[in-house]
């Protein structure tokens, strides 16, 4: 496939991972996957048991109704943070509530792993920020300055020093010396050599 070959002609899988790209980089992906991946073993844990050969283990503490809404709650933040990214703020703020309240209620956050992910989720929700757009070829960014085809002015030749802007007189409009001198009351007229002259 060459260069120039467009992204129509590539197979399914590149398309679809191009478009899941593009899909990932306008929301807090991360922030989201790590959201409602914490809730999940904080739902779980208190509602599981563990079989070691002949005897069986439970987890199930009185307060597994309350861990199973904690981590339904985080799912659905995480997915809040995926389709609704203008909540982002919100549902990160929220997420790290819940985890922290996780702690005492779901078996120390879900054995700590529910805990830290969704600590985790809900800080990168909170830091993320949309990328600004990339400018197109041959459009001037933000602050740059004029046109470079045809019609832009000539620019310096190699070597040569550019005048920069020019100021007012010192003391003319700032309350500085009357007589428009230096900083230090003389102009550059009166130094000969670097030291002051009368």
């Amino acid at each position: 496939m060459s260069a120039e070959t467009p992204v129509q002609s590539a197979g399914t899988f590149t398309r679809l991972r191009l478009r899941f790209r593009d899909w990932r980089g306008t929301r807090p992906f991360w922030a989201g996957l790590f959201t409602l991946l914490g809730g999940v073993p904080i739902a779980y844990f208190p509602y599981a048991t563990l079989k070691l050969g002949t005897m069986s283990l439970t987890m199930a503490t009185t307060a597994g109704a309350g861990s199973l809404i904690i981590g339904v709650l985080l799912v659905t933040l995480g997915l809040t943070m995926w389709f609704q990214q203008a909540t982002r703020v919100f549902a990160g703020v929220a997420a790290i509530i819940l985890a922290l309240v996780s702690l005492v209620v779901s078996n120390i956050g879900g054995f700590i792993v529910g805990f830290l992910l969704a600590m985790i989720g809900g800080a990168l929700a909170v830091s993320w920020m949309p990328g600004k757009d990339r400018p197109e070829a041959g459009k001037p960014q933000d602050g740059a300055e004029g046109p470079t085809g045809e019609g832009a002015a000539p620019s310096a030749p190699e070597g040569t020093v550019e005048p920069g802007p020019s100021y007012p007189p010192y003391g003319t409009a700032d309350g500085g010396p009357a007589h428009g001198g230096g900083p230090l009351g003389f102009r550059a007229e009166d130094r000969v050599g670097g030291d002051r002259v009368g």
